[in-house]
């Protein structure tokens, strides 16, 4: 499969898929979403692959969520589609059976911080900037927002990421839980590298039963996921989303009022 929005390469035992929409702040739209799990079932298949790295294009953002240029536009149809593409990424995500690693590089934002929470290890710049962004566009973090997140930083500090939308420093987000380790940006490299080698001198088996049996609690969330995509992608096309799609893109605050009905 040739690809457009990604870069993936093999080298060394390590795979690396890079978000290469550095212009759009690495957000992701449809394509997007089918190459990455293109990669990520590659580097399954591949056994020479030990641990895979995800990662943003550039100095700027790891990854800024959904393209609001296309997310704007979907009807509950299309949107069901596109929000069944994201849950086919973060299964094959969750059933790695070899580690992930988020090199986060710049913002991590609403789903690009859903995307960090379905990588087993997080290491980020000091430069790095992460949140959740649904509700400020008139959407929802259903795609691991509501699920995840309360696991890994506490149910209050989710329901104030969630509710206020705030944005964090990466070592505010060290000391809740949301990454592994801060470094200086110019030692990013070196120290993602460091991990990936620390990886592949264990039991690849080892690795993969110990993720399995990690993943047991949270994978009883699985239906919430579903019941998510279905629930967002009813509201695909409201005013209340299309507004704060419309708003985000022409750089201002969205007018909320409630919808006219019959």
């Amino acid at each position: 499969m040739e690809f457009e929005d990604i870069i993936y390469e093999k080298k060394n035992g390590v795979a690396r898929i890079t978000i290469n929409r550095p212009q759009a702040l690495n957000a992701f739209r449809s394509k997007t979403l089918d190459e990455m799990t293109a990669a990520f079932e590659d580097a399954e298949e591949d056994e020479d692959i030990r641990v895979v790295v995800l990662t943003g294009a550039g100095d700027r953002a790891f990854c800024s969520g959904g393209d609001v240029s296309e997310m704007g536009k979907l009807t509950p149809a299309v949107g069901r589609k596109f929000l069944g593409k994201c849950l086919k990424l973060s299964t094959t995500m969750r059933n790695l059976s070899k580690p992930i690693i988020a090199r986060i590089n710049g913002y991590c934002l609403g789903g690009g911080n859903e995307l960090n929470m379905f990588c087993d290890l997080s290491i980020a710049s000091e430069k790095a900037i992460l949140g959740q962004v649904g509700p400020r566009v008139g959407s929802v973090p259903i795609w691991g927002g509501t699920q995840m997140l309360p696991r890994v930083v506490g149910e209050k500090k989710a329901r104030e990421m969630i509710f206020l939308c705030r944005r964090y420093t990466a070592k505010e987000a060290e000391a809740m839980g949301l990454v592994n380790k801060v470094v200086p940006h110019e030692q990013l490299d070196a120290e993602v590298d460091k991990w990936c080698e620390e990886i592949k001198a264990l039991s690849p088996q080892s690795l993969k039963l110990s993720k399995i049996s990690l993943n047991f609690g949270s994978d009883l969330l699985y239906p919430s996921f579903v019941h998510g995509r279905d629930m967002l992608a009813l509201i695909y096309g409201s005013y209340e989303l299309t507004e704060g799609m419309e708003a985000f893109m022409q750089k201002r605050k969205p007018v909320w009022k409630p919808e006219k009905r019959d």
